[in-house]
């Protein structure tokens, strides 16, 4: 391993001497498939099994042969990457191939706008500021529909109208002698509290344990709260709901539903109605949770999701940029739970291990088209990355969607052996999750171990985990980020018996140093005599 001085070690230094502490600071100079290379002191190539999949952007695996040489021809030909404010029908191309296979999966005929961009949390981030915009252009036409509607009833007042009883109960005016003084002081009250209610700032509804970027906005809607809190004054916060839980769902939405006043004329009396207003921007979750630890969402609290953000107008941006283009055995993990999302997010495999790319996909019937002249991203829609997701898609759609029957195979192969493994390691190994090509295997806690290099490790165990693993047995994976006690594995589709049967032999013989609390054999380093 080279050695840098450490007043040159300029790029991320911390993060460096971190991983060199857990024993994950190889460079690789080669990968192929599954398979990353690294140069052993001799100089020669040492394979390690990639199980992590570049954080599931490696569905078809690293440098597929298909997809490097169309790139090789798309950069012999001098194909553009900056040619912005320009026609892009390579774009439009995705999108369509994107509606194909999104309409087939959902069963419907109404299309998706598409607004590229270049990774997961900024599709997230476009999702969310897309949700603001039709939030504010709604309010906007309901602020003007309850001026209207007070200019009518004022006019209808003066005309010899009178005002409903209830109508100043319900706006918590007490209800006056006279009838003139009376709607001056009701009017106001229904101004004031309209005013309060419209200049609520939103409300965003997420799941614990989602993760969705680290960016401004997408930071506040991940849950681990060490990524959040430095942030938390940098925008909206968002509301956690216990994944699972409708009840609390139900009691998040009735504490923070926001309803105007409006005041209508019915047979010459003026009447106080309660309307809701839309507070609510949007509803963001992950059909399959990543970095909170591979927790995949039931059938029955997505129905009650999908049901009660109708209810209040809310829509719902699925989060597919780690578990869709096929990671689950289906084009969208969303699609097998019933689920219909008003956006999507895609990102990672998307680009088919090379391009940069990711899209934010809108339910045409929410589309606001002016979004794009107040969004935009300068790497975005750029021909090279548009030609190679055309590319991937191709290839996962091929031969009637060969590649997801793939996926779903090889996932049962590889989550059988991971359950197995659970089986006979029930003290060790706490759960097997996940679906397809995204599985996590969580690990008992081992802050009561009887080695003291495990338990100090107890807080980091994933990462630790991993560095056995890469050291001893040549298999790549990292613990998921916000649940470090679940180690991931999100290999492409080419995954082999035999690459299964090397992880298999990493997991067991991970599982008898916790048993036999061996944290001299776990850390690499010689038991203290």
């Amino acid at each position: 391993m080279e050695t840098v001085p450490a007043d040159q070690r300029l790029a991320e230094p911390y993060l460096l001497d971190w991983l060199s502490s857990v024993g994950l600071d190889v460079h690789y100079v080669r990968a192929e498939g599954n398979t990353l290379y690294y140069r052993g002191a001799n100089g020669e190539e040492i394979p390690v099994v990639d199980f992590a999949g570049g954080y599931g952007s490696l569905i078809l695996g690293h440098n597929h042969p298909r997809i490097t040489a169309h790139a090789q021809r798309l950069l012999a030909a001098g194909t553009p990457v900056h040619a912005q404010f320009s026609r892009h029908p390579y774009a439009n191309d995705v999108a369509l191939a994107l509606n194909r296979i999104i309409r087939r999966e959902l069963g419907t005929d109404e299309s998706y706008a598409a607004i590229f961009a270049n990774t997961g949390a900024e599709a997230v981030e476009a999702a969310v500021k897309h949700a603001e915009l039709d939030r504010g252009l709604r309010l906007r036409d309901l602020a003007g529909e309850l001026a209207d509607h007070l200019a009518a009833a004022r006019l209808a007042v003066l005309g010899g109208a009178t005002v409903a009883p209830e109508a100043y109960a319900l706006a918590g005016v007490e209800r006056p002698a006279g009838q003139e003084d009376g709607f001056g002081a009701l009017t106001a009250a229904v101004e004031r509290h309209n005013a309060r209610q419209l200049g609520r700032p939103p409300v965003f509804l997420t799941l614990e344990g989602g993760f969705h970027g680290k960016l401004v906005g997408s930071v506040q809607l991940t849950h681990n709260e060490g990524y959040r809190a430095p942030f938390a004054a940098l925008a909206a916060p968002a509301r956690f709901v216990p994944a699972g839980s409708a009840e609390a769902l139900k009691a998040v939405v009735e504490a923070e539903r926001a309803t105007v006043l409006d005041l209508v004329v019915r047979d010459g009396q003026v009447h106080a109605v309660e309307r809701n207003s839309p507070v609510f921007c949007a509803f963001v979750l992950e059909p399959v949770q990543g970095e909170g630890g591979i927790h995949v969402l039931t059938k029955e609290f997505a129905r009650e999701i999908q049901r009660i953000c109708a209810e209040i107008e809310c829509p719902v941006v699925v989060d597919e940029v780690q578990s869709g283009m096929g990671r689950t055995g289906d084009f969208l993990a969303s699609s097998a739970l019933g689920l219909r999302g008003d956006y999507y997010t895609l990102a990672k495999s998307l680009g088919g291990g090379i391009a940069k790319t990711s899209v934010m996909l809108t339910r045409s019937s929410l589309y606001r088209p002016e979004f794009e002249l107040v969004h935009s991203s300068t790497f975005a829609k750029d021909a090279f990355s548009c030609y190679v997701a055309q590319e991937v898609l191709e290839i996962l759609e091929a031969d009637g969607g060969a590649a997801y029957r793939t996926i779903r195979e090889r996932g049962e192969k590889l989550e059988g052996m991971l359950r197995a493994v659970a089986a006979d390691h029930p003290d060790e190994v706490k759960d097997v999750r996940g679906r397809g090509l995204m599985l996590g295997l969580e690990f008992h806690d081992q802050a009561g171990s009887a080695s003291a290099a495990i338990r100090e490790s107890a807080g980091l165990l994933g990462y630790t985990a991993a560095g056995y693993l890469l050291r001893e047995h040549r298999i790549r994976t990292f613990p998921t980020a916000s649940a470090v006690n679940t180690l991931r594995f999100e290999p492409s589709l080419l995954l082999t018996d035999a690459e299964i049967r090397q992880l298999e032999e990493g997991l067991r013989a991970l599982c008898v140093i916790f048993r036999e609390a061996d944290g001299a054999r776990l850390t690499g380093t010689p038991a203290a005599s």
